[in-house]
């Protein structure tokens, strides 16, 4: 295996620094003939002192779920289509693009190697489930506003967003036309089926 050489280091702005260290996790994750993903390695890779990402960050945790949230910021809102139903097949239809590619499935692996572990408090593992949540919180909250009735965010998880990550976390890409119609279709119907909902 060739070694890849670090980026070499110049001084970076704060911002600058954050997203060279972001981008050098995705690339590890990416790697597979990569190093260890550890904080040395991260710094080395982006061309920053470790000290400093220890100094920012503190622990690997810490920095992948920031690598997490920055990504899925990024990516986010989805455009308003105006339905609940076009608002999901939106997200369903970027998650499926998005698995498709390495980066994708790399920060999948980076939101389970983030999740915070057995230690922490119910309460800190609800704030961190629900920061992973956002933009289908805020599709749920624009259907509410528009008087629609939106499935509960623990049933759009078990039925629409569980299916992208168990795929991405086997490297098994969606079919490539229709699923995401499928999950959206059979949530939708569950939910207006459901007594506990009516």
């Amino acid at each position: 295996m060739t070694q890849k050489q670090p980026t070499p280091r110049i001084r970076k702005s704060p911002e600058q620094v954050r997203a060279a260290v972001h981008q050098a996790v995705i690339d590890l994750l990416c790697d597979p003939e990569g190093e260890d993903l550890n904080i040395p390695a991260i710094a080395q890779r982006a061309g920053v002192n470790h000290t400093s990402v220890y100094r920012r960050w503190g622990s690997l945790h810490t920095l992948l779920a920031d690598t997490v949230t920055s990504r899925l910021e990024r990516d986010s809102p989805l455009a308003d289509t105006g339905t609940l139903r076009g608002d999901l097949l939106a997200w369903a239809h970027a998650s499926a693009a998005s698995i498709r590619t390495p980066e994708g499935r790399a920060l999948v692996r980076a939101v389970i190697l983030s999740m915070p572990n057995s230690t922490r408090t119910p309460d800190e593992r609800a704030q961190h489930f629900r920061r992973r949540m956002h933009s289908i919180e805020q599709i749920r909250h624009r259907a509410t506003a528009r008087g629609e009735n939106p499935p509960a965010l623990e049933q759009i998880l078990d039925q629409l967003v569980a299916p992208f990550y168990l795929r991405a976390i086997f490297g098994i890409d969606p079919p490539t036309t229709g699923y995401p119609e499928l999950l959206v279709d059979r949530l939708l119907h569950d939910t207006h089926t459901d007594p506990a909902t009516d």
